[in-house]
């Protein structure tokens, strides 16, 4: 990577800024056209996938970058919880906790990062906690937990637009694959 390159304009940086205008447009739509959402926000959470690929495969990884997907994916899951609890107002103390530990988690995690002098918060040592190790360097299981925990929600989300018995149903098998 050279000096002079522009880092804002690198791949997996503009795989980024398709991530924010997707998520914004999702956040627009969603409490008026919940499959519009649904895509938006899907398409939000697939291209995050590419971003980091982008990264490593064209040597473009940046801490624009990594801070930046950080907080996307941070933003994205507080709105949906956001209008998971203005859908469901009985569980607003659940997704209230949900949102906190979300927040808490990862900024502890970005915090004990930078006391380590790690470049990246997903470098894990010998002494972190065996369930954090496998989350943070295995990729498959990361990919895993985050989609399933998205998919989680999307289906309360798509749940409250639902009508009839079998519509509420597939829902409901959906959200059951995701525990």
């Amino acid at each position: 990577m050279m000096a002079e390159e522009n880092i804002f304009l690198f791949v997996p940086n503009l795989i980024g800024y398709a991530r924010i205008v997707l998520a914004i447009a999702s956040f627009y739509f969603m409490t008026e056209r919940p499959l519009l959402t649904a895509l938006l926000y899907f398409f939000s959470g697939l291209f995050d996938a590419f971003d980091g690929y982008a990264a490593r495969a064209l040597n473009q990884g940046t801490k624009l970058g990594a801070a930046l997907d950080m907080l996307t994916d941070r933003c994205a899951t507080m709105c949906l919880l956001v209008a998971l609890s203005l859908f469901y107002p009985q569980y607003i103390f659940v997704f209230q906790m949900l949102m906190t530990l979300d927040i808490v988690s990862h900024w502890l995690q970005m915090y004990s990062t930078l006391l380590r002098g790690e470049s990246s918060h997903k470098n894990m040592d010998v002494s972190a906690h065996p369930l954090l190790r496998i989350y943070y360097t295995s990729r498959p299981v990361l990919f895993v937990m985050c989609g399933l925990n998205e998919m989680f929600f999307g289906m309360m989300y798509l749940l409250h637009f639902a009508e009839g018995p079998t519509s509420k149903l597939c829902v409901c098998v959906c959200l059951f694959v995701c525990l």
